[in-house]
């Protein structure tokens, strides 16, 4: 499956790799899922995983991040006209919809324009076990 996955997300699973969140990283790098993305999003990812609230190992982020970026797809996304509680998030959705993804997975539903394919980790699970 083609999936965008926002930041919170990445987080999470690396915060408990026991949950919900970290299933879907787990995808992706077992090379189930592919994640889709453009720089924005890479720069997003870059900039919180190495903050340093998170102390994540440095080597450990640039690793994933190169993974990403050689097992992910590129995209050039298309802007959308939709209204964002948080702008920020706008970007996911622009990969989202511009790259025809199966599904962006998120933390923050609320954030997002109502739309069956933006779920949560748990919605993603239930669906993959379907």
């Amino acid at each position: 499956m083609d999936i965008v996955i926002d930041t919170n997300i990445i987080v999470s699973a690396l915060l408990n790799p026991n949950g919900a969140p970290a299933k879907v990283l787990n995808r992706v790098l077992g090379g189930f899922d592919k994640i889709q993305y453009d720089n924005r999003i890479l720069l997003e990812y870059k900039e919180v995983l190495l903050r340093d609230k998170f102390a994540f190992d440095k080597d450990l982020i640039n690793i994933l991040l190169d993974f990403i970026i050689d097992e992910g797809d590129f995209i050039v996304s298309q802007p959308q006209n939709h209204k964002f509680v948080d702008e920020s998030d706008k970007k996911f959705y622009e990969v989202f919809i511009t790259s025809k993804a199966d599904f962006l997975i998120t933390g923050n539903k609320k954030h997002f324009p109502l739309d069956k394919k933006v779920i949560s980790p748990k919605e993603y699970e239930n669906k993959i076990t379907e």
